[in-house]
């Protein structure tokens, strides 16, 4: 029966494309943990380029430090989005007509995020500016700043000094190691960088009078690190922070259930990522010379992916994705120190945390126009995370739509190529003081990806 609908050419043209997100679109989403490469028939291999541009534009709050019904339109932003490119690899193979195996890898959570020009995200030489939003003398240079966190540390220290009054002292030596990093980093811009990579083994069990149904799960090896720059006014307090988080390798797993009907080219997978309890080195501009252990998590996740024949030369396609970005937070333990006495706030900050759980759904058709080639087109909706959202990922999702082509190179090797573009939502950035610092509107982007494919019957 699949003979008569001719669907071996239809599948989606370029996989990356169908639900890869842009950095910073819904959380840290990147690659979509896409694993359809394991839902192939066969013997199969794949490796595919996707290159990410986006135009990401606003302008700042003139009123610095203030809420959402206060936002006055400040200066103007330059784009901050950078491009990024990543690879993502795919292998599986049959071992009988019960089991089969396979490993994946992608580059899962990311962000790429650079400040530039005359704006509140730019450090100032000005003190005042930088602490309360004013305006004001000089910052004071680096050796008196060194002199008054000395004293203050003395005063600390002295059994004479009483105890009722050493809170404040502290909170003031807190603000002084503020400026210290103001005056270290005048000139330079608000900046974010995560980088991760993911290895995931996947073993599978078909089950079933007609070995329909399929089971299959593994262990996910997970590396992540990220560097984080907050410079300028926008910040309040907080501007000169630095945090570099060292690598971390940690290990999660996948789980789920697939069903085919390949008369019909039906296919359909359910799959579950756990979360990954990360554990590592920072070091922190607050707390000079000495590294801390930071604790992130990265979250679970939940892919649908579908696919079923409408008629012997159309194949229709649907992809949700399912992330809560509500429960991951950034929480670097000297920042989160400092922000209580800032704040007064026995809980402190997060340096980074989204207020929504994200949605990703694509609808797609792809048409087969000769033996040898298809094309395919889909339209996607990314829900976001918040709007508000950090300042330093400014986008309430997406809407897009995407247009690729798959050709058969001979028998087994296929080519794809596609494109999508992308509608961010508009969204205003604050602060993890909850401070609206920024506002980001009519914002766009565009995805080109590759693939090169191996398929054996």
């Amino acid at each position: 029966m699949r003979a008569i609908f001719h669907l071996k050419t239809l599948t989606v043209a370029v996989a990356a494309l169908s639900v890869a997100s842009v950095a910073s679109a819904a959380g840290l989403d990147r690659s979509g943990q896409d694993v359809t490469a394991f839902l192939q028939d066969g013997t199969y291999a794949e490796t595919v380029y996707t290159y990410i541009n986006a135009d990401v534009t606003g302008h700042d709050n003139a009123v610095v430090r203030s809420n959402n019904e206060n936002y006055v339109q400040g200066k103007k932003i330059d784009d901050i989005a950078e491009s990024y490119d990543f690879f993502r690899y795919g292998v599986k193979t049959v071992i009988n007509d019960t089991f089969s195996i396979g490993v994946l890898y992608d580059e899962p959570f990311g962000a790429a995020a650079l400040y530039s020009g005359d704006n509140n995200f730019v450090s100032i030489d000005d003190a005042d500016a930088i602490v309360a939003g004013g305006s004001g003398g000089d910052i004071p240079n680096v050796a008196t700043l060194n002199g008054a966190i000395a004293q203050a540390k003395g005063a600390l220290a002295n059994p004479n000094i009483p105890d009722a009054a050493k809170p404040a002292i502290a909170e003031g030596l807190a603000q002084l190691e503020i400026l210290k990093g103001a005056a270290d980093t005048a000139g330079e811009a608000t900046n974010v960088e995560v980088r991760s990579h993911s290895l995931t083994g996947i073993l599978g069990m078909k089950f079933g009078q007609n070995k329909n149904f399929q089971v299959y799960g593994g262990p996910v090896a997970q590396r992540i690190e990220a560097n984080v720059k907050l410079r300028g006014a926008a910040y309040g307090p907080a501007s000169g922070y630095t945090a570099n988080i060292n690598p971390s390798q940690d290990y999660g797993w996948l789980a789920g259930a697939s069903y085919s009907k390949p008369e019909i080219a039906l296919k359909a997978a359910l799959t579950y990522r756990s979360e990954i309890d990360h554990k590592t080195q920072i070091g922190e501009s607050f707390d000079v010379g000495v590294g801390n252990s930071i604790e992130i998590t990265t979250p679970k996740s939940v892919n649908l992916d579908f696919q079923t024949g409408v008629n012997a030369t159309t194949l229709a396609t649907a992809k949700v994705r399912w992330v809560p970005w509500d429960d991951f937070a950034i929480t670097p333990p000297n920042y989160n120190e400092v922000s209580k006495a800032l704040t007064g706030d026995d809980k402190g900050l997060d340096l980074v945390s989204y207020d929504d759980e994200q949605w990703v759904v694509e609808l797609g058709l792809a048409k087969r126009l000769t033996p040898a080639l298809a094309v395919t087109g889909n339209i996607g909706w990314d829900s976001g995370a918040g709007d508000p959202v950090t300042s330093l990922g400014p986008i309430e999702g997406y809407y897009s739509a995407g247009l690729g082509a798959k050709y058969n190179v001979t028998e087994n090797w296929a080519v794809s190529a596609g494109g999508k573009y992308l509608w961010f939502g508009d969204a205003k950035g604050k602060t993890p003081t909850q401070d609206i610092v920024s506002n980001f509107e009519d914002n766009d982007g565009y995805l080109l990806g590759v693939k090169v494919s191996y398929q054996a019957q």
